[in-house]
């Protein structure tokens, strides 16, 4: 191997490594980087109504007000997702009796269409009864255990999040000047530049999608419920929060709508108007509402958006897939205003430049 493929392959042998490392790091400190990020992600968004209080208030308090307004918006939508949840396990047994023709058509089909036959299927389900049996008589304790911790962890996760944020805003004078101290006076305007500008970033995109979930979950509502849809509520606002995972969300909204509306109902009618109400308003969302109310201020290339969502799935789950774009579009405007972070800035946008 001559001199220049060996200098060639050490920094990319070297690249590899550290991505390797760096990523299964983020991994495993996902419980202690997963609420810090999130709040700083949403401080950022309070920011101009922290400023706006300060008005009036000390930074302390308006911090403070800040913070327990976004608690408290969160919370109502929690209780609203809960007393829908309760009604669709009220309506379960009448879920399962519309299901249940539904399920036996499913299977004839089957039946008739491919090698399947009913012996297999009722093997199938008389191994995983048992197997079913022999894991939760011999787990039980444990099942419960991990059913605990994992709630009492959401819950320590979620009310940190939120005293993160009190801080964040509270002290975010102080952090700006920490950054500011580590570069020379020559480049502290520039860096001033890429503080503001990354934090309009964050809160442009966020404050956008906020507006957008709220109206898409009256949109959603009114067109579900026309059409007949029961618990529509609770699938409008989780198919509108949904659409925070670019792509994905939107599919995964319908398909759970198609679930619990066609299918726990099963009439043509609210077949049709789910269909219709997806495509009418995700039409609405992608050519009215997006370019006006988020518009194009996270400046990403949809290639990488997508390998941004799968790699944020893969090191934080649902919290990475939603952290993802904000993240990205943070990284973006740095990389743009360093010269030599300049050609991944490039890559990431959608600047058509000298393309041809």
């Amino acid at each position: 191997m001559n001199t220049a493929h060996k200098t060639l392959l050490y920094p990319i042998v070297a690249l590899i490594v550290g991505a390797f490392f760096l990523f299964s790091g983020l991994a495993d400190a996902k419980g202690f980087l997963a609420p810090l990020v999130t709040a700083i992600i949403l401080a950022l968004l309070l920011i101009p109504l922290s400023n706006l209080m300060e008005r009036n208030l000390t930074r302390v308090f308006s911090s403070l007000l800040s913070t327990i307004l976004l608690l408290l918006f969160s919370l109502g939508v929690f209780v609203l997702l809960s007393f829908q949840i309760k009604n669709f396990v009220d309506d379960w047994d009448k879920i399962k009796e519309t299901m249940a023709p539904k399920i036996e058509q499913l299977q004839n089909y089957a039946y008739e269409h491919t090698a399947l036959s009913s012996q297999d299927l009722e093997e199938y389900k008389k191994n995983n009864d048992v197997q079913s049996i022999l894991t939760s008589s011999g787990n039980s304790g444990q099942k419960a255990f991990n059913f605990i911790n994992s709630v009492i962890s959401f819950i320590s996760n979620y009310l940190l999040t939120f005293i993160y944020i009190f801080f964040l805003l509270n002290y975010r004078k102080r952090f700006k000047i920490f950054i500011l101290k580590l570069f020379s006076n020559e480049r502290k305007e520039e860096v001033k530049k890429i503080i503001n500008e990354t934090a309009r970033v964050a809160q442009f995109y966020l404050r956008g999608k906020l507006i957008l979930i709220i109206i898409l979950s009256v949109l959603y509502s009114i067109g579900l419920g026309i059409s007949g849809v029961n618990n529509f509520i609770l699938i409008s606002v989780i198919a509108a929060f949904l659409t925070l995972i670019p792509f994905i969300g939107n599919i995964i909204g319908m398909g759970l709508a198609l679930i619990f509306g066609y299918l726990t109902q099963g009439e043509i009618s609210i077949l049709i108007g789910i269909i219709l109400t997806f495509s009418i308003v995700q039409f609405i969302e992608s050519y009215v509402l997006e370019p006006y109310i988020v518009g194009d201020k996270v400046d990403i290339h949809p290639f990488f958006v997508i390998l941004a969502i799968i790699l944020g799935n893969m090191i934080w789950g649902i919290m990475g897939m939603i952290l993802a774009i904000p993240v990205m579009g943070i990284l973006n405007v740095i990389f743009n205003h360093v010269a030599a972070l300049k050609p991944f800035g490039y890559l990431l946008s959608t600047d058509q430049e000298d393309e041809k």
